[in-house]
């Protein structure tokens, strides 16, 4: 740096509960003073404690919610905006670079003005195979998204919380003038932890967007490393082939159709479709012997779908999109992929034994002529077994009757994005399909599983998650009613 470059000035607000975590915020605090900038860091606790010699603490809540802490570092970015150059937040575990930072500015030069170059988290799991936290559950990547601007190529994550942020002065008084930034603490589609650092993206008028082209240097390293379940498992091969995919529509500019909205509207966006399910002996136990082709409707990184294929049973899949079906690759299931409309063209003259249904008829908004179109496709005395979320259990009209934020949507498709369902529906839906209802299964909530047998039925019913149902097509129709 030279007298007429001087170093940029660098903000970086941490939260940090307790002292638990202290060890990580060390390693923090020595790698931001390790940069080239002029670094301030801010400690935000809940707790009076011990913090490296030059770093500012400030102890105290937003609200008496514990979880409001990272909320405080609003008002210091607000306060201090004219001072620094780049403002970062971050939680005390989230290692944010040097490299980081360079290849954020540089991005950032060719980006419109209302994107932001956001961060992807990753832990070291097994093996030394990089877990990218980020995509778990119902997040999934946009297939979209992905764009080009310069040399570089970009995609939306749904997924907007990375646990740390960075803006440039200019962007953050675009934040604090949209009215989004400051405010007391809220939560909505995340956590209130969460919706601390996703708020320039949910409330300020920003877009985060991964550079995916480039994308070693947007990756920050989550160091507790303790998300290395099944459930944090795009790793290696199975995450590099959605990349892979995210390139070519990038290069190619040719926008691919998604299956279904899996993301519904209600808070923390409950109800949405697990992109990652994992193989459940208590619905594919239901799938009959006589079973040998199964079409699978709305198939994740296709779990289920390897496990029945590795059991000899050949399976046609259709993904919620082509970027989580390319998971698929390889792996000798067929995928199928585009709207329900250009599948069911796709699939005209093919007959199978089963169709699958997983998690997603309380996503439609017509159920029953999907059910009906895709029954078309199955041999005369062939099945559909479907499993949903048991929308009607008694856990959620007790919320609805006390008005609880969210529940009272539930009643309403369009406002809640989830159909109400229940076992009548149910019936009534098959029953259109041309199907009878064979097995009517009940999966308790978990805290009644261990005792669930000993329940009465119609108790059981009200307390139960999810039902399993299994029909059989009429062995003289083709689809049509009974």
């Amino acid at each position: 740096m030279t007298d007429s470059n001087p170093p940029l000035k660098l903000l970086v607000v941490m939260a940090s509960h307790g002292t638990n975590q202290d060890k990580y915020l060390e390693q923090l605090v020595q790698e931001y003073r390790k940069m080239s900038y002029l670094v301030h860091i801010v400690v935000l606790s809940n707790v009076a404690k011990s913090v490296p010699e030059g770093v500012e603490l400030v102890v105290g809540l937003p609200t008496r919610d514990p979880w409001s802490l990272p909320f405080a570092h609003k008002q210091i970015m607000a306060n201090r905006r004219n001072d620094y150059d780049l403002f970062i937040y971050s939680e005390n575990d989230t290692m944010v670079s040097e490299r980081n930072i360079e290849a954020f500015l540089r991005v950032s030069k060719v980006l419109p003005t209302t994107d932001i170059p956001g961060f992807l988290r990753y832990e070291k799991g097994p093996r030394g195979l990089r877990n990218y936290i980020n995509l778990h559950g119902h997040y999934h990547w946009d297939p979209s998204s992905p764009c080009k601007y310069g040399p570089y190529t970009f995609a939306f994550l749904t997924n907007e919380h990375s646990a740390c942020y960075l803006l440039t002065g200019k962007q953050l008084q675009h934040a604090i003038d949209s009215g989004g930034f400051l405010g007391p603490p809220h939560q909505d589609k995340y956590d209130l932890a969460c919706t601390a650092s996703t708020d320039p993206y949910t409330r300020c008028g920003f877009r985060k967007l991964i550079c995916i082209s480039h994308l070693d240097d947007f990756l920050v390293h989550h160091l507790p490393d303790k998300y290395t379940g099944p459930e944090f498992n795009p790793c290696g091969q199975a995450f590099q082939k959605q990349l892979d995919i995210l390139l070519t529509i990038g290069r190619n500019g040719k926008r691919p159709t998604a299956l279904i909205e899996t993301e519904t509207k209600l808070p923390a966006a409950m109800y949405s479709k697990d992109f990652y399910e994992p193989v459940r002996q208590e619905i594919v136990s239901e799938i009959p012997s006589s079973v040998r082709t199964i079409l699978s409707l709305g198939s994740g990184s296709g779990k289920t779908e390897r496990w029945l294929a590795a059991r000899g049973l050949r399976v046609t899949a259709v993904p919620l999109d082509p970027v989580i079906g390319a998971c698929m690759e390889g792996s000798g299931i067929e995928a199928v992929c585009g709207d329900f409309a250009a599948v069911r063209d796709q699939l005209e003259g093919r007959k199978f034994n089963c169709l699958f249904i997983s998690n997603i008829l309380h996503l439609l908004p017509n159920p029953q002529e999907i059910l009906t179109q895709f029954s078309e496709l199955l041999v005369p005395g062939g099945y559909i077994l479907a499993v949903s979320p048991n929308l009607v259990n008694l856990k959620n009209q007790y919320y609805k009757l006390v008005g609880e934020n969210g529940y009272r949507r539930l009643d309403n498709f369009e406002e809640s994005g989830v159909q109400k369902v229940s076992k009548r529906r149910m019936e009534a839906w098959f029953r259109s399909a041309g199907c009878k209802l064979e097995i009517i299964k009940w999966i308790a909530m978990p805290r009644f599983e261990n005792f669930s047998r000993y329940i009465p039925l119609p108790l059981r019913q009200a307390l139960s998650a999810e039902i399993i149902v299994l029909g059989k097509k009429n062995e003289l129709a083709r689809g049509t009613n009974n």
